[in-house]
């Protein structure tokens, strides 16, 4: 009773084309496929580069060298 014969399976299958089509089965296997080749060339960039090293808190007494950064205080209001 829990597992399903060959013929429940292609009824399934039958029911799913007719629903979606083929063409558009075929749009989402190579969305998937492209998806998870993504992934993969993602993984394997990310564990080859080099780590990053994180960005450095700026406090008050550095002085920046670019004419377009504005200091300011935030304040709360009341």
């Amino acid at each position: 009773m829990g597992s399903f014969s060959i013929w429940h399976w292609l009824i399934v299958l039958v029911i799913v084309v007719l629903i979606f089509g083929t063409k558009k089965l075929k749009n989402m296997g190579q969305d998937l496929g492209g998806a998870v080749k993504g992934f993969k060339d993602g993984m394997k960039d990310g564990a080859s580069s080099e780590p990053v090293p994180p960005a450095q808190q700026v406090t008050a007494s550095q002085k920046t060298a670019d004419a377009n950064t504005v200091d300011v205080e935030a304040k709360t209001k009341n």
